[in-house]
């Protein structure tokens, strides 16, 4: 039987702009950045809605009254401000995703129109997820607020919420209009929220560039101790590296297999979950980049002198590298399962086998996670 064929492949590409600023007190009418974020170029009054992270309008009472100051200083039209919760609950909450979505379409947001969000990496993604959906996609500025979301998460592709217990089960790939990065903001975080940025920082320097490891190692102790001149740096160059990444690496939305942004977030993932979110997710980074550097040491991947020069970097960091859940391994290694689902296809873990470089894997042994694991444990003791 003669089959009639007809097929047309046709690749296509869609062209981005990442906006990445650093700043300093965003809101002052004397900063014109967010103006010229939101007009780009254009004469028209934007129109946005704020959403605001409630452990930030909590630590500044009169910032969201200095966002509609600034609005009304630069003749936008009128700022709607709101208060969401922050953190796991912004994610795990379908009520708080609708009430974002409600907030969205009552405003009168379109695709012309923008979204802000101010908060943490959590209220980053909740939002963001719903301002990629809302009209297919409205235009999304983020300011995050922690070390965490300022070096990695805020510059970021993604969004996503949690659903059927799995960390960020919906989510979708999608482009902020811009990121603004304002350090005054990070000034009212909490010692434990100031040092989760930097897991995903020593995570960028291992993979992919050992000279910011190595700042980060050499002044690992001023960081610790919130000096603005040592820590800021660090920050910028995440951030900078993150950002490379995406734009440069020619898979931006996570299409094959090799994701060296992850190396050692198949456990953190899973440790999150195994403490229901006792661990935040930088501290679970930190004890994932542990786990997976003494198990590249384990497998004769990395020279044990220098996986020894990461933990001490961590260490140095404030970071504690055992927690009693990783005890159980037999739970843990059930995060390959829900890592590979994530992405599908084959297996891939990215491994360092030098500082600044990395390397995949397609399988992990359970016995070497075992003893790594044990090995973290004997140094906590």
């Amino acid at each position: 039987m003669k089959v009639n064929e007809y097929a047309i492949t046709s690749p296509f590409s869609v062209p981005f702009i990442h906006r990445l600023r650093f700043t300093e007190n965003a809101f002052s009418p004397q900063n014109p950045i967010l103006d010229e974020v939101f007009r780009d170029g254009s004469a028209e009054p934007p129109l946005a809605v704020a959403f605001f992270d409630k452990a930030v309008s909590e630590a500044w009472p009169d910032l969201e009254e200095s966002a509609r100051e600034y609005a009304r200083a630069y003749r936008w039209r009128p700022l709607q401000t709101v208060t969401i919760p922050g953190g796991e609950e912004s994610k795990n909450s379908p009520a708080v995703l609708e009430r974002i979505l409600q907030i969205i379409h009552d405003a009168g947001i379109d695709r012309q129109s923008y979204v802000m969000v101010v908060g943490g990496g959590a209220v980053l993604d909740a939002v963001g997820y719903a301002a990629a959906i809302a009209h297919r996609g409205v235009r999304l500025v983020r300011l995050p607020t922690t070390t965490l979301s300022q070096a990695d998460s805020g510059v970021g592709v993604k969004n996503g919420v949690n659903a059927f217990g799995k960390k960020n089960y919906l989510g979708v790939f999608s482009p902020p209009w811009a990121v603004v990065n304002d350090q005054s903001l990070l000034s009212t975080l909490s010692d434990r929220d100031w040092r989760c940025g930097f897991a995903e920082a020593v995570k960028v320097g291992l993979v992919k560039n050992a000279a910011l490891f190595e700042d980060i190692e050499a002044q690992a102790g001023r960081i610790s101790e919130r000096h603005l001149d040592a820590a800021l740096p660090v920050i910028r160059k995440s951030a900078e590296m993150h950002l490379r990444h995406i734009t440069e690496s020619g898979d931006p939305f996570e299409l094959t297999s090799a994701r060296p942004l992850d190396f050692g977030h198949w456990a953190a993932h899973k440790l999150e979950q195994m403490t229901q979110f006792r661990l935040r997710h930088g501290e679970a980074v930190a004890i994932g980049l542990a786990l997976d550097t003494a198990y590249s040491a384990e497998t004769g991947l990395l020279a044990e002198s220098d996986s020894e020069r990461v933990l001490d970097c961590l260490d140095g960091l404030g970071f504690r590298l055992y927690d009693e859940a990783i005890a159980d391994t037999r739970v843990l290694l059930q995060g390959l399962d829900e890592f590979r689902e994530h992405l599908g296809g084959e297996l891939t873990v990215a491994m360092i086998n030098g500082i600044g470089v990395s390397t995949d894997i397609h399988e992990i042994q359970p016995a070497a996670v075992r003893t790594s694991a044990e090995r973290l444990a004997s140094r906590h003791r």
